[in-house]
């Protein structure tokens, strides 16, 4: 969706960036992982994520890889480091304010009325959803009864992270486009093959 636009009230993206590119000409589920440093950003890269995340340690992490990145952080750190999405609730200012500053969005959703208000509001491209840190639930579970809510032809990264291989096998398989976790053993999840880095 090139340029801006108002459609029935909702604000057409303007950014097609880096992150939802590798996410969707990837082959099967993509990895990003949260790292915090340097040897982080560097030992998920070299074992076969197909992208990073960070908020602590987001100057450390660019500067050590060209992987794309998502900010958790602030939107300062984000367009400081030349990070290419960040990850914001639903909320209209936030959205125009990062595409501002050329940052893709990923909207952080935790449950069915936050993906359709976003929807109506926003049209993300992308979808980071979450299960609530006060839930009793299981995380699996919930993202992927979220999932169901997520329209096709948008993308949608689970935030999972203490994933197991069984489980981003299952999120593959239930059609999700992308998982964030939190790991050192990143090839236990992507499989044997390592790309070159």
């Amino acid at each position: 969706m090139a340029g801006a636009e108002f459609a029935t009230g909702r604000l057409r993206s303007r950014v097609v960036g880096k992150l939802s590119q590798a996410i969707a000409e990837g082959d099967g589920i993509s990895i990003i992982v949260e790292v915090q440093d340097s040897p982080g950003a560097r030992a998920a890269a070299s074992q076969g994520a197909d992208g990073l995340a960070a908020g602590v340690g987001i100057h450390a992490v660019r500067a050590s890889s060209q992987l794309p990145l998502l900010a958790l952080g602030s939107l300062f750190d984000a367009s400081g480091v030349h990070a290419d999405a960040i990850a914001i609730r639903p909320d209209l200012p936030l959205w125009e304010e990062a595409h501002a500053h050329d940052l893709e969005c990923v909207v952080r959703v935790s449950s069915p009325e936050a993906i359709a208000y976003a929807l109506d509001r926003l049209d993300p491209q992308v979808f980071l959803l979450a299960a609530d840190p006060d839930s009793d639930e299981d995380p699996l579970a919930i993202v992927l009864e979220l999932l169901h809510d997520v329209p096709a032809g948008k993308l949608a990264i689970a935030e999972l992270h203490d994933a197991s291989a069984a489980d981003v096998a299952e999120l593959e398989r239930s059609g999700m486009d992308a998982v964030l976790v939190v790991t050192d053993d990143v090839a236990a999840l992507v499989g044997s093959e390592t790309p070159d880095v």
